[in-house]
């Protein structure tokens, strides 16, 4: 075995290693409730889309908001904007026939 070889197993070992330390911790688990037509992974991937366009209009509306009134607050608009994503994850999860629980 040459060094070049050497080299690509252990940069394929460390890459292996590096993978199973990525956490899910803000992923929801997504439990089945009557008959759900798609599998869990692609109900996850399209109310992500869908949480992820509300995010973006949430952020949008609390911005022209803040521009009528004069006051805005960054901390404020994120927190109400993941609020509205999350939401419409759930809303979503659950017209695809699952539950979505989180872990807190």
């Amino acid at each position: 075995m040459n060094a070049r070889t050497q080299v690509m197993i252990s940069m394929v070992a460390v890459a292996g290693i590096l993978v199973g330390c990525v956490t899910y911790a803000d992923k929801p688990v997504l439990y089945p409730v009557g008959s759900p037509v798609n599998p869990p992974f692609v109900a996850h991937v399209m109310c992500i889309g869908e949480a992820n366009a509300m995010y973006g209009e949430a952020m949008q509306q609390y911005k022209l908001r803040a521009q009528m009134i004069g006051d805005y607050d960054s901390a404020e608009a994120e927190a109400l904007s993941r609020g509205a994503a999350r939401r419409q994850y759930d809303a979503c999860a659950s017209s695809e026939g699952y539950r979505a629980v989180y872990d807190r």
